[in-house]
């Protein structure tokens, strides 16, 4: 984006494409209420107040619509800012974008509302960041931790971890700058301030697996034996009749996968049945392979097998080969076995996803092994951006700690430091390049 068309006034709609109640489009920039005038019966737009009319191109009808107009500094981008709210028809909204476009507005880039406001000092890069993960949220809770991003909790940590790396950086250069009347700070005490920061900046890193999950998920492989139920728990758990369930052996020849949200968007896949006999044709062998594969990648194995029939031997064969990871043991079909059911290996959970019983009993021990993997709760929520931004800080400590253990002059030490607050700097945009600016709100949907 050229210097030039940084100061035009953009326009996008800005709520989904479809059939609704209400579609809204935004124009942001000098010339939005100009614009706004133009196309409406509205000769005066008072800002802060929402007004009703109709939208003209030239003197046909558009639509009939409310209006909130928004004078800079107070709006979203920090621009002035009019928002129409039209009829959600596809249609409608793209008439009324096109009326707007003619008259001096240009279609918006990805991101470009956001991104003035975090050129117009609206929001920091932390904050307008949080807003990209708020829209593309895929589970209730991920969409309550981006909350507090876009609320400034991870810009208030930067800013404490910061000040105390400021502060201790400001001693250095007064003891280096003012010898006769500052003294150097001591050694002892350079060392204390650094471990205490090394362990602030910890304690925002932990949250990083975390925070991957979160927004990323966990994969979930149900695993077994042909006709164990495989296809008829993916539904169960779902509550949708998604995979084809029969009684005829190898019906699953492909993975199928569906998010399922339990506070962590799960990857719940479907897999073919695992067997080893002359019946498996060429297509259900590519398919088996692939079940080795998911079980292979997944981070949570349930692990199905027939409770009318009992724990086989090639069911234990399929055991042993994901024993060592994270899985449960689920026997089916203990509707048939009246209460004759016997459990063949430690924590197994007995379910009918015929009779539905056990399928509560299993859904909670899902979660709990989730939330031993993933906390349900996490301080901080930090993207792979933020958290490189964290470790190359953190490496500059450990950097600036080790040259006071050696005794090093001051000077050299406050050169990581500096490098420490640029880290910092980055996280929330008061140092960025134009090509990481411009990478972060590609990833945005044009509207936002």
């Amino acid at each position: 984006m050229n210097i030039n068309q940084e100061f035009e006034t953009i326009a996008a709609i800005s709520t989904p494409l479809g059939t609704g109640g209400v579609g809204v489009i935004r124009i942001s920039g000098d010339k939005s209420f100009e614009i706004a005038k133009k196309i409406t019966d509205k000769s005066d737009l008072p800002a802060g107040k929402i007004c009703h009319g109709w939208i003209f191109d030239n003197d046909k009808r558009i639509d009939e619509v409310v209006i909130l107009p928004f004078r800079n500094p107070n709006s979203y981008t920090g621009e002035d800012v009019v928002e129409i709210q039209c009829h959600g028809g596809v249609n409608v909204v793209k008439n009324v974008l096109e009326t707007v476009l003619k008259n001096g507005a240009r279609p918006a880039q990805r991101g470009e509302f956001t991104k003035r406001a975090f050129l117009n000092k609206k929001l920091d890069l932390s904050q307008a960041e949080a807003v990209d993960d708020l829209i593309h949220a895929k589970t209730s809770n991920f969409a309550i931790q981006s909350a507090k991003n876009l609320s400034g909790v991870l810009a208030k940590k930067t800013s404490q971890i910061k000040e105390k790396i400021f502060d201790t950086a400001s001693k250095i250069v007064a003891g280096i700058d003012f010898p006769e009347d500052v003294q150097e700070p001591e050694y002892d005490y350079l060392i204390s301030e650094f471990k205490s920061i090394i362990l602030e900046l910890d304690k925002v890193l932990e949250c990083a697996k975390s925070s991957d999950i979160l927004r990323q998920g966990l994969k979930v492989a149900i695993v077994g034996r042909p006709n164990v139920g495989k296809s008829s728990l993916f539904n169960a758990l779902l509550n949708i009749d998604r995979a084809i369930v029969t009684d005829i052996a190898g019906t699953t020849r492909d993975v199928i996968k569906e998010n399922l949200d339990m506070g962590v968007v799960l990857t719940l896949i479907d897999t073919a049945g695992i067997r080893e006999d002359e019946s498996v044709d060429k297509v259900e062998e590519i398919g088996i392979e692939y079940s080795r594969q998911s079980a292979q990648q997944a981070d949570l194995i349930i692990f199905m097998y027939d409770a009318s029939v009992g724990f086989t031997e090639a069911d234990d064969e399929i055991y042993q080969t994901i024993k060592d990871k994270k899985h449960i043991v689920v026997a089916n079909k203990t509707d048939l076995v009246q209460g004759r059911f016997i459990t063949e290996t430690e924590n197994c959970k007995a379910v009918s996803t015929v009779s539905k019983d056990g399928l509560d009993d299993l859904r909670k021990e899902i979660k709990n092994i989730i939330y031993t993997i993933s906390p349900e709760d996490t301080e901080f929520v930090i993207n792979t951006r933020q958290q490189n931004c964290f470790e190359r800080c953190r490496q500059s400590m450990e950097k600036a700690l080790y040259a006071c253990e050696c005794g090093e002059l001051q000077d050299m030490i406050y050169i990581d430091l500096k490098s420490a607050l640029l880290s910092l700097d980055e996280i929330t945009g008061e140092v960025i390049n134009d090509d990481i600016l411009n990478n972060i709100f590609d990833h945005f949907c044009i509207g936002k």
